[in-house]
């Protein structure tokens, strides 16, 4: 996911996002916990979309300030 995806996004489809990604974070650390974890860049991946997410809305408060 870029920041220009990102930043055409609503504030409320932004936090909806965040949330989910954040389920399928929690979701891919329980498989590797397992040892079921099919792709493992995936969670480098969704840390990364979580911090870039949480960047532009961090961003937005700002520049509404």
């Amino acid at each position: 996911m870029k920041a220009s995806e990102i930043r055409d996004m609503s504030r409320e489809e932004m936090d909806r996002k965040v949330d989910d990604l954040k389920e399928e974070m929690f979701s891919l650390r329980f498989q590797h916990g397992i040892g079921q974890l099919e792709n493992p860049q995936r969670m480098k991946q969704v840390k990364r979309d979580i911090a870039r997410l949480k960047t532009v809305i961090r961003e937005s408060e700002y520049t509404e300030e």
